[in-house]
């Protein structure tokens, strides 16, 4: 690698903070697959293929010439988001950084938010169960900087460490499925399940398309082939249901999960995430179906959540701040 494209802009303090290019494209990803938080989601790949919906305005820290943080992020007026077309965000940190580092990192990228006119920061913080190493340090920081609660929302996570029994209303849907002799694959076939089961589910009941059209998932299976994967469910050679599983390091999430109208005849559903969670990720350390809520996170999706927790899923949150770009000198008497 060429270092000197490394190099940040000139600067007399020990850390600078420079916008990210396509220069950087390399060392970014570089970055992000030694992290200690990051996901195959903040490669710049799965970033940017949704780039004409987004001002991007991601962040690279750096401490002399060296990267110790990325902010993957997009521009809406005077505000920062931790990028809204990814699932989480947040600081990407460096496996082997100390407090004192991601402090100065954290208040550095505040500071140069200020002086750039861009008064709040909001963060869609990665759940816990996608670091690798612990990285909870900018979550003590938003207490700190008076960071507001903008939301929460309840994931429902199966901890295979710890795994409990299924719920005898799921032993009895994973019986159906075997009654009805279904055939359960991973067979990639994302066209059949996006055009028979999951839009049309969407449309009907939301009037809604997924988040990915057919062609983005196309294109993001080519780009990470070992981290998307689709499982359909086949019943008298006609597909019934599916899930769209992304695989990271510790985690096995599904990104989407639908079955059509006969799922509760058929048992399609329960006996998929049967096979998903003894079977083909039993060995993963979570199984994360997602959230179950409505209205900005303020109600939950009893029905939804009843079934994940029929699984021997239980809660986790994932918390959205609000921070005052001002507010960074707050974190100079942090360290005593």
């Amino acid at each position: 690698m060429n270092d000197s494209i490394l190099q940040p802009p000139l600067c007399l303090k020990e850390f600078s903070v420079e916008r990210y290019q396509p220069k950087f494209k390399s060392a970014w990803d570089i970055f992000v697959s030694k992290s200690k938080n990051g996901t195959f989601l903040f490669q710049r790949d799965f970033m940017e293929y949704h780039k004409d919906r987004f001002e991007d305005f991601s962040l690279m820290v750096f401490e002399k010439d060296e990267i110790v943080g990325l902010f993957p992020a997009n521009r809406v007026g005077d505000a920062l988001y931790s990028h809204q077309g990814l699932t989480y965000g947040g600081l990407i940190l460096a496996s082997d950084v100390k407090f004192k580092t991601v402090l100065k990192c954290f208040q550095s990228l505040l500071k140069y938010l200020s002086n750039e006119h861009i008064a709040s920061l909001h963060i869609k913080e990665i759940p816990s169960i996608y670091h690798q190493i612990p990285s909870q340090e900018v979550q003590y920081l938003n207490f700190i900087l008076e960071a507001q609660l903008e939301r929460r929302n309840v994931l429902s996570v199966i901890d295979n460490h710890n795994k409990l029994k299924f719920s005898k209303s799921r032993r009895e849907g994973v019986k159906r499925g075997q009654q009805h002799d279904l055939l359960i694959t991973n067979d990639d076939n994302f066209e059949a399940f996006w055009n028979s089961i999951l839009k049309p589910n969407l449309n009907k009941k939301y009037n809604a398309d997924p988040v990915h059209s057919l062609d983005e998932i196309l294109y993001l299976k080519e780009k990470f082939p070992n981290n998307i994967k689709q499982f359909n469910v086949y019943h008298e050679e006609r597909i019934v249901a599916g899930a769209t599983i992304f695989e990271t390091a510790q985690v096995a999430h599904c990104q989407y999960i639908s079955g059509n109208s006969d799922k509760n005849i058929l048992g399609s559903l329960d006996a998929l995430h049967r096979y998903l969670i003894t079977e083909v990720y039993a060995d993963k350390r979570y199984f994360d179906f997602g959230p179950s809520n409505d209205n900005y996170g303020k109600t939950i999706n009893h029905g939804l959540q009843f079934w994940k927790e029929g699984f021997g899923a239980r809660t986790m949150t994932q918390d959205f701040y609000k921070i005052e770009t001002k507010n960074h000198p707050k974190l100079d008497a942090v360290l005593l």
